[in-house]
C-alpha cells in the first residue's frame, strides 16, 4: 500500500493482513477480543482501532454484497454510494 493510502485509512497492507487473520484466530465470544486483536496486529493499534476498523470493514462488506461497488477489468467504482472504501490501487486482493 501507497503512502497516499495508507494516510487515508491509517493502515497498512502488513497490518490488515495480520488484522485479517487476528479475526480468524480470536473467538468472537472472548472477553477481551479487541485487545487480543490489537495485541496481535502489534504497533501502535489500540483495542478501539481495531474494534473501529472492523466496523469499517463490516460496512464495505455490506457495500460490496449489495451490489453498489462494480469491478471490471481491475478497476474499482463505486455505483451509488456515498461511503469510502480504503483501497489502494495496487491492491491485487479485490
Amino acid at each position: 500500500m501507497d503512502a497516499f493510502a495508507k494516510s487515508l485509512c491509517g493502515w497498512s497492507w502488513e497490518e490488515n493482513k495480520l488484522f485479517e487473520l487476528a479475526l480468524a484466530v480470536v473467538d468472537e465470544q472472548h472477553p477481551e477480543r479487541w485487545e487480543v486483536v490489537a495485541a496481535l496486529v502489534g504497533g501502535e493499534k489500540s483495542a478501539g482501532d481495531v474494534q473501529e476498523h472492523y466496523v469499517i470493514l463490516l460496512e464495505d462488506l455490506h457495500v460490496i454484497e449489495s451490489g453498489k461497488l462494480d469491478h471490471k477489468l481491475g478497476e474499482v467504482v463505486l455505483v451509488e454510494c456515498k461511503e469510502s472504501l480504503c483501497l489502494s490501487h495496487n491492491d491485487t486482493s479485490i
